[in-house]
């Protein structure tokens, strides 16, 4: 079973590139973040040709979260739940549901913007609702996999620039604690699991060659609970997509676990 994330960065803008995506890589779900269209205008059309049913909960502009289900090799979704329930929020930002026996959470965690502005207040209480959620979700599915663009870089090593960032949003202890937290649940950071090449990153920002100099930061994450942690046979980074012509400035991390 194959497990993805992308942060596409606007899904009409994309929608071309997850189509290419998923041709060469038909993974069994594939979690999208920051869809920037509202529910309406989501294209089930265009996504169901390539086989996959679509799930997403979508916002204006802003947000917006959806999990592409490959239904021929892993059935239908149940059990749909959009939104932390803890925690009322107009801002549609999780998205869960059950399965091929794993309950499947995506998320698009808060940016914060900065460390004394009240975006980043509510992405810590955000964090916070959604550990206390997640605890008695693990309760109930034992096989959970929580997949995302996090905004948290949790170690240095995540960042091509330790020094640079130090201080900054996305590196923060506070946002770094609540990471750790989230580990403390027993999940695991499932990239970090294996062998993985010095300096590699998940996001690039536009701006200053960011990406041709190699100046990103590990951002997007596939976490799992232990039970489903002992099933993981692999988890990679595709830097492809951020190749290509008018690409997100993220790119997909897939985990790969064996039945």
């Amino acid at each position: 079973m194959q497990l993805a994330t992308w942060n596409v960065n606007s899904l009409k803008v994309r929608l071309g590139h997850v189509q290419d995506w998923l041709r060469s890589n038909p993974v069994d779900v594939l979690c999208l973040q920051e869809l920037k269209l509202t529910d309406e205008n989501f294209p089930i059309t265009e996504i169901a040709a390539l086989g996959y049913t679509s799930h997403f909960t979508g916002q204006k502009t802003y947000n917006g979260v959806a999990l592409l289900v490959n239904h021929a090799k892993v059935g239908e979704a149940t059990d749909l739940v959009k939104n932390l329930p803890n925690f009322p929020d107009e801002q549609q930002r999780l998205i869960t549901a059950t399965i091929g026996g794993v309950r499947v959470v995506c998320g698009y965690f808060p940016n914060g913007q900065s460390l004394d502005s009240d975006k980043f207040v509510y992405k810590l209480n955000w964090l916070d609702a959604l550990t206390h959620w997640l605890s008695d979700e693990l309760q109930r599915h034992p096989q959970l996999a929580l997949l995302g663009d996090y905004n948290i870089a949790p170690e240095d090593r995540d960042v091509h620039d330790p020094a640079k960032w130090e201080g900054s949003n996305l590196v923060s202890p506070q946002e770094r604690q609540a990471f750790a937290r989230l580990q403390g649940l027993g999940l695991r950071d499932t990239f970090r699991m294996f062998d993985q090449p010095e300096k590699t990153f998940s996001w690039w920002d536009y701006r200053m060659g960011a990406f041709r100099r190699n100046a990103g930061l590990r951002i997007d994450h596939v976490l799992a609970s232990a039970a489903l942690a002992e099933r993981c046979t692999g988890c990679e980074i595709d830097r492809v997509p951020r190749t290509w012509e008018q690409p997100s400035d993220h790119t997909p991390v897939v985990a790969t676990f064996k039945d």
